[in-house]
């Protein structure tokens, strides 16, 4: 028998019985049932129980074991009796009668449980890590990363993808972060940067006449903490193509990670054809470029039923500036609910706005007009005769008939009346019960406002839909965008992309207006994959990066390798990244980056297990040529 395991403490089944086995593993907890010893034994697979009784050789060593120790059992197993059955188990009928115990080792007081699913603190996770990812949920989530890393691999084999390996000691690029700079011993005073993302590098294996490149890679960033990206490193499926349009990647990137999100979706649904979104329309409906679908509110300009109206704040604004936009942001009720939206909501929405710095949120909301001539139920007790009930009533049927069917309520439906409120009401489709809010400005300054007060609404009336996966294209994103602090026009997502319109729009338009052939697949409101087709074209490019400032000779300096390679024969290519960290915490369900990464930095950049960054000592830093010049802190 081996010295350690005949089976994992996941294998046993009842077909096991009367077999003499050996298993090793962490002890997760022992109970004493009436001297009687239960062992709860866990390994990598699963849990076993092992039984030991006083009249059992291994009873003593029994006695003496605590949680966490590492023990190895050797046994009968038996069959369990109908009571004692665990079916949440797959080993739940059967157990092991201890014959012999050896501790392995032993485990020194926890500082944080391993058994269940505390809620305890991050630094102390972290800095146990070891113990920490002995956790059921933990465990299995790490397990799920790589199984869906291996699916990733498997279906962009089948459909002709070949992986190929990037250098991580590389030049600095610019991706739109900090490089982390790795300092040259050969080289005095110069440094490396580990790759932001290897896209240099991967357009280079196009031009070097390979097709359809792809590697889950190792990216670095030097930025700050996000709620949607660890600090340090995070993990990407990248992707690289030839001879390539958008609908191309389009096309065949989108089954491969449909395929990944159905295989591990749990059976919640996966959108089918992903919808594509021009990037202008998405911020115009849902104020963001990653919106989450499953809110099914869609915001409209309401402009022309403000101008001229009663309500001045809103009628001012639009007469002094031709930029200001009304927008709605409508609230229909779920049809299961029972309770109307009315003041308390909206004023409550108000309030949030106010929190968010924003002078206030306007609101309408619409309900049934009160039958001024309705019956009451006193007046019902008074009537003498059937015939003087039914004069009454057609009193109450005709003064109803004569009523609108919706009137639409609060300060905004007075100042600006009964008919541009309803107008409100027929173009956005709401009825009574439903509310509307409002915002108003240049668009492009109240945007990430209005489409947080979506959000809001969205989440307070429970219209989310979290049980599924809603997965869309945002495309035609804007090649340049204005940076106001340095009063320029920057590069707006990606630098190495090819303009719609080619050269001649760089050299004619207004470079504002420009789109890019960029894309990004969104899932549930988080952008889980970005790419575009690249400019391959050396003009082209040197006139792309002219426009933000770098001449030729930057541009040659900067971006040498590729430049240089696209003298030479450039294949039309394009390709995407997407984000496995975030695509793997969508799919089983974690609120945190670190749920699904095995040994995360915590929020201020720190590894608390490794203890880094740390200080080099002085023999490292004069073999790499460094002095160091500390900061002085301010008494």
């Amino acid at each position: 028998m081996h010295r350690y395991r005949s089976h994992t403490c996941a294998a046993l089944r009842k077909s096991d019985v009367g077999s003499t086995v050996r298993l090793s593993g962490w002890v997760h907890r022992v109970r004493d049932h009436g001297g009687i010893l239960f062992i709860d034994l866990r390994d990598h697979y699963g849990l076993t129980q092992i039984v030991a009784d006083p009249d059992s050789p291994a009873f003593k060593v029994a006695e003496t074991v605590r949680g966490e120790w590492v023990i190895r059992v050797d046994g009968e197993v038996k069959a369990r009796t109908g009571d004692t059955i665990n079916s949440g188990l797959p080993t739940g009928e059967v157990e092991i009668f201890a014959r012999e115990i050896e501790v392995l080792s032993t485990a020194k007081e926890l500082p944080l449980p391993v058994f269940g699913e505390p809620d305890y603190p991050e630094d102390i996770r972290l800095k146990y890590r070891f113990l920490d990812l002995r956790r059921e949920t933990l465990h299995k989530n790490i397990m799920s990363r790589t199984s869906i890393i291996a699916a990733m691999r498997r279906r962009m084999g089948e459909v002709g993808f070949t992986e190929f390996s990037t250098p991580i000691l590389t030049a600095s690029s610019p991706e739109g972060a900090r490089d982390f700079l790795v300092p040259s011993r050969i080289h005095p005073g110069k440094f490396y940067a580990l790759p932001q993302a290897p896209q240099q590098y991967k357009q280079l294996i196009m031009m070097s006449g390979f097709d359809r490149y792809f590697q889950i890679a190792p990216c670095f960033r030097d930025e700050d903490p996000r709620a949607d990206r660890l600090p340090g490193e995070f993990y990407q499926l990248d992707v690289e193509m030839s001879f390539v349009e958008q609908e191309d990647i389009l096309t065949t990137m989108e089954p491969v990670l449909k395929g990944v999100f159905e295989e591990f979706a749990g059976g919640k649904p996966v959108t089918q054809k992903f919808p594509r979104i021009a990037y202008d329309e998405a911020m115009r409906k849902y104020g963001s470029d990653k919106p989450d679908l499953r809110n099914p509110i869609i915001m409209e300009a309401v402009t022309e039923h403000f101008a001229g109206s009663g309500f001045k704040v809103f009628a001012n604004m639009i007469a002094s500036d031709s930029k200001v936009e009304v927008w709605a942001i409508p609230a229909k009720r779920r049809k299961t609910d029972h309770e109307p939206i009315g003041r308390a909501f909206c004023d409550r929405m108000n309030g949030w706005a106010q929190s968010e710095g924003q002078p206030g949120l306007g609101y309408i909301f619409w309900r049934k007009p009160e039958n001024p001539l309705a019956i009451s139920n006193e007046e019902f007790n008074e009537f003498d005769s059937n015939e003087q009930f039914a004069q009454r009533k057609r009193q109450e049927d005709a003064a109803q008939e004569a009523l609108p069917k919706f009137e639409g309520a609060g300060p905004l439906a007075k100042n600006i009346g009964p008919e541009r409120t309803e107008a409100i009401r027929k173009q956005l489709g709401l009825e009574a019960g439903d509310a509307c809010f409002f915002v108003a400005g240049d668009p492009k300054k109240f945007v990430a406002f209005a489409g947080a007060a979506r959000t809001r609404v969205g989440e307070e009336l429970n219209l989310v839909d979290r049980d599924r996966f809603e997965l869309c294209w945002i495309i035609d994103f804007p090649f340049y965008e204005w940076n106001e602090d340095e009063k320029k026009v920057d590069f707006g997502h990606n630098p190495f992309s090819m303009p719609q319109g080619g050269i001649e729009a760089l050299e004619g338009a207004d470079p504002l207006s420009i789109k890019a052939f960029q894309y990004d697949m969104v899932c549930n409101g988080f952008e889980i994959a970005s790419g575009g087709i690249r400019n391959h074209l050396p003009e082209t490019m040197v006139k792309a990066f002219e426009i933000v400032g770098f001449d030729r000779e930057a541009v040659e300096e900067r971006f040498g390798g590729l430049y240089r390679a696209f003298q030479y024969g450039a294949p039309p290519h394009g390709g995407m990244a997407a984000g496995i960290d975030r695509i793997v915490m969508l799919l089983v369900g974690a609120k945190n980056l670190r749920e699904i990464t095995m040994f995360p930095m915590n929020q201020q950049a720190y590894d608390l297990l490794m203890n880094a960054p740390s200080e080099a000592t002085p023999a490292q830093l004069r073999d790499l040529h460094i002095r160091l010049s500390p900061v002085k802190k301010d008494a």
